[in-house]
């Protein structure tokens, strides 16, 4: 099956940014959505709304560091819907601050959602899709998976180490499973807001409004590499704002 008119999709990170636009996009093009994140309340509005469209939609409280949450998230898209077509592995964090800061809970926390998350993910969905000879997983990385910045060593270790997860993963897949890894620049979200040292919160935040481009440029990114036919893999894309250098 090519296209995006009625795949199922299981989107992670959904209650906002990234993962809400990429919803409203696919649900516009009419992908049956399973949608999960930690705020319950964002995911029920979001819902809503692409109820009221005329989309399809359901949603579970889904915290990525949780297996047991995963495996629920892909068990509610075959109750719901008989399949899952795509894993959208969008949840993570960026709880930034030079490594002189010692917020070793922040480190373990990005290893956990960043990392972690995406191979609970991997663990829950990968049985799913052999079964049914066919699936897409799609992970969203960063432009930090390629370039190290000050402040950033815990979270680009975590991005390049996702980078490298979803290539082996691509290499394993055989020819009947997808593997694509989007990584952003700088986008236009509560990013910055995750990071508790004042002055790299400023320094994200002032170029987020100065360069950022919108979260539905990544997600029209995910609906290229979902829409191609079942023959073609789109690895990876890296989307970011013009002028980052």
């Amino acid at each position: 099956m090519s296209g995006i008119d009625g795949k199922v999709v299981a989107i992670t990170g959904a209650g906002s940014g990234i993962g809400e636009a990429t919803a409203l996009l696919l649900a516009r093009r009419g992908a049956r959505l399973v949608l999960g994140a930690r705020r319950s309340e964002r995911l029920a509005d979001l819902v809503a709304r692409i109820e009221e469209s005329g989309g399809t939609a359901v949603q579970a409280r889904t915290d990525v560091t949780r297996r047991d949450d995963l495996h629920a998230l892909v068990a509610l898209a075959g109750e719901r819907f008989g399949r899952l077509d795509v894993l959208v592995a969008n949840a993570g964090v960026g709880t930034i601050s030079p490594l002189d800061d010692l917020r070793v809970d922040e480190w373990d926390e990005m290893v956990d959602v960043n990392l972690k998350g995406v191979l609970h993910g991997i663990g829950a969905t990968l049985p799913v899709f052999r079964a049914q000879g066919t699936g897409h997983f799609i992970t969203t990385a960063s432009t930090a998976a390629f370039r190290v910045a000050p402040s950033m060593a815990v979270y680009a270790a975590t991005k390049f180490a996702v980078r490298a997860l979803c290539e082996g993963l691509r290499q394993e897949a055989g020819d009947s499973l997808r593997v694509t890894t989007v990584s952003p620049g700088a986008v236009r979200t509560d990013f910055a807001d995750a990071s508790t040292n004042p002055q790299v919160r400023a320094q994200i935040s002032e170029m987020r409004d100065r360069i950022a481009i919108p979260p539905e440029a990544i997600a029209r990114a995910i609906a290229f590499a979902i829409e191609q036919p079942a023959t073609v893999d789109v690895n990876e894309i890296v989307v970011r704002p013009a002028a980052q250098g």
